[in-house]
């Protein structure tokens, strides 16, 4: 795993910094002072699995810095931490856009897990048995869905209109191919039928489920990222 590690050059020499500590535990590391331009073009062909950004009494600061990370649009989609002080952790908010907060002096144990959960969160997999589209997730074998760690009841044509869909990313499905794949030749309801259970899909697992697209005059799809 490779981490991009931002903060002022003072605090990314620090022997005890982030950079030191994610070092120490095996992961390829670099650096960016909150300042600097970043290098566009080598980010776009290798992306970091994570950033780190070192604010520890500087919120605000870090706040800016993930601002002007995300507009690079080969970090848009990478997870992001904040490292900070006890005293600076009151000044967080959820909307301030990280996906954790790391306290600083560093527990590398804990670090490394934080990070850890916040790839997990936001990574993708198609498996025999598990699906995986960032919070969401589908237990194929258990025919459980879980979203951030929550499990979500789902009716059983629910859970194989949300299995069928998202196994088949990108493509779009009319309602009349919908009742046929996931209901059965032999159904005879009505179109209104998938509409309702988009609907109600939308409604258990909402943002998690922001990628079910519905296209005009056609049906509905997953969305590729």
């Amino acid at each position: 795993m490779w981490i991009l590690v931002v903060g002022p050059k003072a605090q990314l020499g620090r022997p005890t910094g982030a950079v030191a500590c994610l070092t120490g535990l095996g992961c390829r590391v670099e650096s960016a002072d909150l300042w600097d331009p970043l290098d566009e073009s080598r980010l776009s062909k290798t992306p970091p699995n994570m950033m780190l950004i070192e604010a520890v009494e500087e919120v605000d600061a870090g706040r800016a810095a993930l601002q002007r990370l995300r507009a690079s649009p080969a970090l848009t989609q990478v997870p992001a931490l904040i490292s900070v002080s006890v005293p600076a952790l009151p000044r967080l908010t959820p909307g301030d856009g990280f996906d954790d907060f790391v306290l600083v002096p560093y527990v590398p144990t804990e670090l490394y897990m934080r990070i850890r959960r916040a790839d997990w969160k936001r990574s993708e997999f198609d498996g025999e048995e598990l699906l995986k589209m960032g919070a969401l997730c589908i237990d194929l074998a258990a025919h459980e869905v879980v979203v951030d760690d929550r499990p979500v009841e789902l009716t059983h044509q629910e859970f194989e209109l949300l299995r069928f869909l998202c196994q088949n990313r990108g493509r779009v499905f009319t309602r009349h191919q919908l009742l046929e794949r996931v209901w059965g030749v032999d159904y005879y309801g009505g179109s209104r039928t998938v509409d309702i259970h988009v609907r109600r899909l939308r409604s258990k697992l909402g943002p998690s489920l922001s990628s079910l697209k519905t296209v005009r005059g056609v049906g509905y799809k997953i969305k590729v990222p």
